[in-house]
């Protein structure tokens, strides 16, 4: 028997940060060892960002960079299967030749935004060859394409569709940047400058105004993209209020993204599993799994530096993936009644059932998951797992499509997470 609960009406117990754990039990293998006998670590408000950001400390931390290069090394599975899916992908080649724009439209007339998520991708899949294999070739590209756009970018524009552009590839952008941090020849001060003048606005601004839209009219992956550019932003300048801006936005923020409006129900013991219902899951599965990855890319950079928003809320949002996996698994899932208000009146709109389109659509979403709950904190995760199995290993951007959703992800997952 499931029992429904309606988060808005919970009271939120005061979190043990990661980095207060660290702090208080001693070290990294003490906090896991209390993380996975804990089960969760609870509720609260954010904490100060680190007095010393670590670096490179966003999606891929030393820890993880330095266990590929050795796994890979070695030439040990899964990585060197991540490994092989990273080589073949055209867009990790070193003789990827970046075709900055000085403008970037995404929705509306005159869109060129393929042109900057392939250069992103590019730069990204150089960076992590370079980081891994120590190929100067592709150090050199990925420093090519980042200094390439960071003397030529000043506007990213378009419909309201230039909110997701900002997000999505602001977060993008700065990982990239951050593992060709120290590199000879790279620019990063005019980098960090593009970031803060071209994308920072924009995603500050859609958190603050929604597009002047109702605060429910948007859906949870347009405000997750902003906090994801924003966060990373807040790492890669050292800027400790953009960092908390970011946290605090999760924890506590008015929109979609945060995390008890994302996952605005909870099923207790369904089949022997604690479930919560993504906010996009009535909407279609494409989406919902897109949410997956933004969330789960927000979670591992504030993981890098020390604060565990993967556990918040009692593993809120552990809860929301194995909903997500399970359904797009083939299995049934309970579903509540969604309403929110759409449009600048916010005019009623509701779902009744969860969406079947999209329904097992593939994407690169579950390995940073199923590697985190259920290695790092020894949590069981079936259905995270099963997820994570039947798209491994994980390729990236370009190996899902030409469109715009196949670049939603970073992806790489099982390179650069197994353990």
């Amino acid at each position: 028997m499931s029992r429904i609960t309606n988060p808005h009406a919970q009271g939120k117990p005061r979190e043990l940060s990661r980095r207060g754990l660290l702090k208080t039990a001693g070290g990294l293998t003490a906090a896991l060892a209390v993380g996975a006998a804990s089960g969760a670590l609870t509720g609260g408000t954010a904490d100060a960002a680190p007095a010393t950001f670590t670096h490179p400390g966003m999606l891929h931390a030393y820890g993880e960079l330095n266990r590929a290069k050795v796994r890979v090394a070695a030439g040990d599975d899964p990585w060197l299967s991540g490994w092989n899916r990273l080589t073949a992908n055209s867009h990790s080649a070193s003789t990827w030749a970046p075709n900055p724009q000085a403008t970037i439209i995404r929705g509306g007339t005159g869109e060129n935004y393929g042109i900057l998520y392939n250069d992103i991708h590019a730069a990204y899949q150089n960076a992590l060859r370079w980081k891994i294999a120590g190929t100067t070739a592709n150090g050199a590209t990925a420093v090519k394409i980042l200094n390439a756009w960071a003397s030529t970018l000043t506007t990213v524009t378009g419909n309201a569709d230039r909110f997701l552009a900002a997000g999505i590839y602001g977060y993008q952008f700065a990982n990239a940047a951050e593992l060709m941090r120290g590199y000879s020849g790279f620019d990063l001060d005019a980098f960090k400058t593009m970031m803060l003048d071209v994308f920072y606005p924009l995603n500050n601004d859609f958190l603050l105004h929604h597009n002047t839209a109702c605060i429910t009219n948007y859906w949870a992956n347009w405000d997750l993209c902003n906090m994801n550019s924003i966060l990373a932003i807040g790492i890669l300048c050292d800027d400790a209020t953009k960092y908390d801006q970011a946290v605090n936005y999760f924890k506590n923020g008015a929109g979609n993204g945060s995390l008890t409006h994302a996952v605005p129900f909870l099923y207790d013991d369904v089949d022997g599993y604690d479930l919560g219902q993504w906010q996009e899951s009535g909407r279609d599965q494409g989406h919902t799994m897109m949410g997956m990855g933004q969330t789960g890319a927000f979670c591992e950079m504030a993981w890098s530096q020390g604060d565990d928003l993967y556990g918040y809320d009692d593993n809120r949002f552990m809860k929301a993936a194995q909903y997500v996996a399970k359904y797009n698994l083939g299995y049934d899932v309970p579903f509540t009644t969604y309403s929110w208000g759409t449009g600048q009146s916010c005019a009623y709109s509701e779902q009744t059932v969860i969406s079947s389109a999209s329904r097992g659509q593939v994407r690169p979403v579950w390995d940073i998951l199923h590697y985190h709950y259920a290695r790092r904190r020894g949590l069981d995760v079936p259905y995270i797992t099963a997820m994570a199995e039947s798209v491994r290993p994980e390729g990236g951007g370009g190996d899902y499509g030409s469109t715009s959703g196949g670049f939603d992800q970073t992806g790489f997952g099982t390179l650069m997470y197994a353990k």
